[in-house]
């Protein structure tokens, strides 16, 4: 065998391995969700859907799962807006605004998620924003808006900015211009960046874990509440039904990401 034919097939043979590890917990956690048992047990003691059962007859799991669409989605509206205007922003600006923008986008993921959660738990108790969906959707906004940001920098930078410039010659204002002209050709991509935004505020913990209260409470702030009392398989279900949310999302973004890609190579 040539050295290149070795080096590539030891090669996908690692990927295929790390891919296979990254892929096993989670396997594992799927598969303790068909348990018939009363704890989390792997092999599970035997194959049930009990549990699934319990969690849609139970009114505190489908509060807590309601609760993380509604800040899901108003964590990925809010965080697509603000990363498209800042990444469409710095593509306008001619001057030094992307050398202090990206900088600063990025502070937020910087800082530990215990110290983000304290300090805004502080500032909310103060402005009365506190127990509102608003102050975990702002809170995770802070994680979400990086992502978005360098996401539409990246498409942005594949943008023909002529065509801009020509709408502004014929007369088209600032509003139009974007909504007519730009949105269309990044569609897919502002698509994909609140995909991942939504999926960054499905998982996310700590900062909910300050800042919800029990009428807010989103499912990882639930599940962890459930167990430290007890450790039963409908942990195992709720983090099914989160990791197939998240597949799901991340299958969508590729779908978009390829027909972006089609749709440039038959034009």
């Amino acid at each position: 065998m040539h050295r290149e034919t070795v080096e590539a097939v030891a090669f996908r043979a690692g990927y295929l391995t790390l891919f296979a590890l990254m892929l096993l917990p989670l396997l594992v956690v799927i598969a303790t969700s068909f348990s018939a048992g009363s704890r989390i047990a792997f092999p599970p003691d035997g194959l049930s859907l009990v549990w699934y059962g319990e969690f849609f007859q139970s009114r505190r799991w489908l509060e807590a799962f309601t609760n993380s669409l509604v800040v899901g989605v108003g964590t990925a509206v809010v965080a697509t807006g603000l990363g498209v205007m800042g990444a469409f922003g710095q593509e306008l600006d001619d001057g030094s605004l992307g050398t202090i923008l990206a900088p600063l986008v990025l502070v937020p993921l910087l800082i530990p998620p215990v110290i983000l959660g304290i300090t805004l738990l502080m500032y909310f108790n103060e402005v009365g924003l506190r127990g509102s969906y608003w102050t975990i959707i702002l809170a995770h906004t802070l994680w979400a808006t990086p992502l978005v940001y360098f996401v539409m920098r990246s498409v942005f930078s594949r943008f023909d900015w002529q065509q801009l410039d020509a709408a502004h010659d014929l007369g088209a204002g600032p509003i139009q211009s974007f909504v007519h002209v730009v949105l269309p050709n990044v569609k897919h991509g502002v698509f994909v960046g609140a995909l991942l935004a939504f999926i960054i505020s499905l998982q996310e913990f700590v900062m909910a874990l300050f800042l919800s209260t029990a009428s807010t409470q989103t499912i990882p702030v639930l599940a962890w509440t459930e167990i430290r009392q007890a450790l039963d398989p409908m942990v195992s279900v709720v983090s099914t039904f989160l990791i197939l949310i998240s597949l799901g999302a991340l299958v969508l973004a590729v779908i978009a990401t390829n027909l972006e890609w089609v749709s440039k190579q038959l034009s």
